[in-house]
């Protein structure tokens, strides 16, 4: 089907309705997380072209140093634009500020100090992003503070809204059908609340998990509330209660005392339909699963639910009993495309196991036939392990999901000797090869790819519904997935993530840092990160790209000294805008470019071949995820920028005048 064709069935679409949940962003704002409730993170903007990219220039800088008692370097929000005002979290207090979208001056600024309760927050700093509601003759910014609060700002002014809640708060500890400790509970949320009609849902999210002190966990309830009074409309119970569907898959009653199984990703919604789409994460204990035997729903599930009850319509498990820390990190993108010559509305949900899962989102039922496939059993004592997985017919993995000998650094053979020399000491397998009880004689723990950090992780994907592909960074990182006996001071777990450490040596936390290297250099071939475009009419993987620089520690390399390195992208988590003409991405992370400095940059690939058409100068790696809109003619990337010594900023690009 010709670009053209494809524009003209899309715009038909459009104007009959279909693509209601994933239009993208309209009217040159920017009004949701994702540009829209079905957070295809698109917006039909293209003043910005394959033409023009590498001209853009700076049109201002926002720098949260000082919202906060210390600055953050790890900036993730992702702004919002509406009438003229960007709207975002930012500093280390997770202020809220509104800023002219012409010139970034602020426009105003409401922050708090939570005292105790943000010190002892497990999702500290300013989070991912906020919502926006209005009413005709009231708007209204939505954001969860780091004490786990929801609160309502007047979008005009910044006041409290207080009418809504206790003067202008919701407690998000109270009415979770769980008693927890208001200050301590370890509960929280990164996320931006979803907004849709009168309706806020919100999700829950944890520490990380690898090392948790007991097997009894706060669970991850997802809730829904009234936009104007703050009222609670429902819960669903992410872990079921007695009686409730799938409680009987927590075999020796493990539902009643295991936790987590929240959402820390973001929620997408289909207001047409009245169905809102859920990215479960997994239990407690990311690695180890003796203490809740089964295939534990809704861990690592998409469930789907009624908007206005909060009932659940249809549910898919994606990972059986997990135990790779592959939790579902990031929002399902609502996609309607051309398919055995019908329309389908269907849900597209990026993994960090790199996999692409499509379902029908009215009817739960995949698009491609999904195969319950015999996997690798481990024997870590206490786990019982699932002997199936389900995998999809199509698409074919975007990423690296099997380890191997093949899959070793080669840039020459004296490294390639070595690398081999050190992988003999781990378990290597094809993906779903759980991790080991980790011993000094081998094996020290399993290599997975993907895992707590790699795959498409928090940021996401972005869909054309024009192209009909879905575009999404993944990042080939390699973790090791060892377990050890715990002190029973510090867990009453049977096993937590560690790598054996011999008796004289304190151990080591393991299952979420990848200190695998070759004389300083990645253990495993490149492409360390890759975008990559997945056709949805065919179910194929259209292109995939490096994505970023080669680091400075390859180009640089002693040993690599006369050899020829094709760029290698660069690793990371890095969100992709999809816009009328381009796609668009910042690289994690610096390199010492030509002129001498240490930067990053902003890539513009085209959308139908991957090929890279543009360029633009950041001072820092990209942190947040790239938005754009336009005001008073002119188009704006909006991109938030940090890393070691350098305090988070938001950096807006234009065309010159």
């Amino acid at each position: 089907m010709s670009r053209f064709f494809r524009f003209v069935v899309a715009s038909l679409l459009c104007s009959a309705g279909w693509l209601n949940a994933q239009k993208g962003a309209q009217n040159g704002e920017w009004r949701s997380y994702g540009a829209d409730a079905g957070n295809t993170r698109y917006s039909p903007l293209k003043q910005i072209d394959a033409s023009n990219f590498s001209q853009l220039q700076v049109a201002w800088r926002f720098n949260t140093a000082n919202l906060g008692p210390q600055p953050e370097f790890n900036y993730e929000a992702t702004p919002l634009m509406v009438g003229g005002k960007v709207y975002t979290v930012a500093g280390s207090r997770r202020a809220v500020v509104a800023l002219d979208a012409t010139t970034g001056e602020m426009l105003w600024m409401h922050s708090e100090n939570e005292g105790a309760r943000g010190s002892a927050a497990p999702r500290r700093l300013s989070g991912r992003g906020l919502a926006y509601w209005s009413s005709g003759n009231q708007e209204r910014i939505l954001y969860v503070t780091p004490g786990y609060r929801l609160k309502a700002l007047d979008a005009k002014t910044g006041q409290i809204v207080n009418n809504f809640g206790n003067n202008g708060v919701v407690d998000l500890k109270l009415e979770d059908d769980q008693e927890m400790d208001l200050v301590n509970a370890e509960v929280g949320l990164h996320a931006a609340p979803t907004v849709v009609g009168d309706t806020i849902i919100v999700g829950a999210a944890h520490l990380p998990g690898g090392t948790p002190k007991s097997k009894i966990h706060v669970k991850g309830y997802i809730r829904g509330y009234d936009v104007k009074t703050g009222k609670r409309l429902w819960i669903f119970h992410t872990i079921p209660k007695p009686g409730e569907f799938g409680y009987d898959t927590w075999e020796s009653d493990s539902a009643d005392y295991t936790g987590n199984t929240g959402v820390w990703g973001q929620i997408s919604v289909d207001e047409e339909l009245g169905m809102v789409y859920l990215p479960v994460e997994m239990p407690t204990g990311d690695y180890y699963g003796g203490h809740r035997p089964g295939n534990g729903l809704f861990g690592e599930s998409i469930v789907a639910l009624d908007i206005k009850t909060g009932q659940r319509k249809w549910h898919y498990q994606l990972i059986h009993h997990g135990v790779w820390d592959w939790d579902i990190p990031c929002a399902p993108i609502l996609v309607d495309f051309p398919f055995n010559g019908r329309i389908v509305k269907a849900l597209a949900q990026p993994t960090k196991q790199s996999i692409l899962y499509v379902f029908d989102r009215v009817t739960g039922q995949p698009i491609w036939p999904i195969v319950e496939k015999p996997v690798p059993v481990g024997d870590v004592p206490g786990e019982k392990y699932s002997p199936t997985q389900p995998v999809p017919a199509k698409p074919p993995a975007y990423g690296r999901t099997d380890t191997s000998v093949n899959e070793l650094i080669d840039f020459t053979p004296e490294l390639r000797a070595e690398a081999i020399k050190i992988a003999a000491r781990y378990k290597m397998g094809p993906i779903f090869t759980p991790p080991v009880v980790s011993k000094l004689e081998g094996p020290l723990a399993t290599l997975v790819f993907g895992c707590c950090q790699g795959g498409t992780g928090w940021p996401g994907g972005s869909y054309d519904p024009e192209t009909h592909m879905v575009y999404t960074f993944t990042w080939a990182n390699v973790s090791p997935l060892g377990l050890i006996k715990p002190d029973p001071s510090r867990s009453d777990m049977n096993f937590i993530a560690g790598i054996a450490r011999p008796p004289d040596a304190a151990p080591a936390a393991g299952g979420g840092g990848n200190a695998l290297n070759v004389q300083g250099l990645p253990l495993f071939k490149p492409p360390y990160g890759s975008i990559s475009a997945i056709n949805l009419e065919k179910g194929e993987v259209a292109w995939k790209t490096p994505h970023g620089e080669t680091p400075d520690v390859v180009r640089n390399h002693p040993a690599l000294k006369g050899v020829t390195i094709p760029r290698t992208g660069r690793g990371g988590l890095v969100g992709v805008l999809t816009t009328g003409s381009l796609v668009i991405a910042g690289e994690r992370g610096t390199y010492t470019d030509e002129q001498g400095r240490n930067a990053a940059r902003l890539r513009a690939y085209d959308k139908a071949t991957g090929r890279e058409v543009g360029a633009a100068f950041m001072p820092a790696g990209q942190t947040g995820s790239p938005m754009t809109y336009m005001v008073n003619g002119k188009q704006y990337i909006v991109i938030a920028v940090g890393g070691p010594g350098f305090p988070g900023e938001l950096i807006a690009y234009k065309l010159p005048d």
